[in-house]
């Protein structure tokens, strides 16, 4: 029985017409890489389809590693140099008005004395040896020297000064305070309660400063008198080694 071509190209399909397809798909995948590795170039081409870049960073040179870039220095024209006025360092006079010296108060010393008045010495200057005291009935220091006058006698300041206090004593009576410079005072006490000087009053040796009274009720017991006392810088002094010598 003849069959037909159309049978015998199905027949032969089935029997050896897979082999042929795969045959044929190979080709096509072989025509198809070659043309594909035609346009990269070559081998060359391939190789960088394939691989990544890669991209090759100098490395820096001993030289410049070790030493940094010097940094910019601005210019003697960009940062103007400070201008010094005359103002600026203050003149001598300037510092004499900052600084002013200390000012010392000028005292007068006195360098004549005379006694206050006439009289006789009842009782010494004694602050080492007690002394004994008719009025208290014990035995005291005594700050000062205690001459004898009537009541009314006028008193005189010992040497030049200024009355510097005047006021009464609980114990000595009425008092007054010259000042006669350096830290050296004279107080005259158991004085009449009226003295004619005020304080701030200046004074000369010999100028009346007051009479002798009873107001000293710590020395009642005395015959009538006046008690002077001297200082100097705040220390109580005998009065006899500044008076002279009668």
């Amino acid at each position: 029985m003849k069959r037909s071509f159309t049978t015998r190209i199905g027949d032969f399909m089935a029997g050896q017409g897979f082999y042929i397809l795969l045959l044929l798909c190979v080709a096509a995948i072989g025509v198809s890489g070659y043309i594909l590795f035609s346009a990269l170039g070559g081998p060359e081409g391939a190789a960088e389809a394939g691989n990544p870049t890669q991209v090759t960073v100098p490395s820096p040179s001993p030289s410049s590693a070790a030493s940094p870039a010097p940094a910019a220095s601005p210019s003697p024209s960009a940062a103007p140099s400070p201008s010094v006025s005359p103002s600026a360092s203050p003149s001598p006079s300037a510092q004499t008005a900052a600084e002013p010296e200390p000012t010392v108060a000028t005292a007068v010393s006195a360098t004549a004395f005379t006694w206050p008045l006439k009289g006789e010495l009842l009782g010494e200057f004694s602050l080492e040896v007690l002394a004994y005291d008719p009025t208290m009935g014990d035995w005291r220091v005594h700050s000062g020297i205690d001459i004898a006058a009537n009541a009314g006698a006028e008193v005189c300041a010992i040497a030049e000064g200024t009355v510097s206090a005047i006021y009464h004593d609980d114990l000595m009576g009425t008092t007054v305070v010259v000042d006669h410079g350096g830290e050296l005072l004279s107080t005259y006490c158991n004085l009449a309660s009226q003295p004619p000087v005020s304080v701030g009053d200046a004074v000369v040796r010999g100028t009346v400063i007051g009479s002798v009274g009873d107001t000293a009720i710590a020395e009642s017991a005395l015959p009538s008198h006046l008690h002077l006392e001297m200082s100097q810088n705040g220390l109580g002094v005998d009065p006899l080694t500044y008076l002279p010598e009668k």
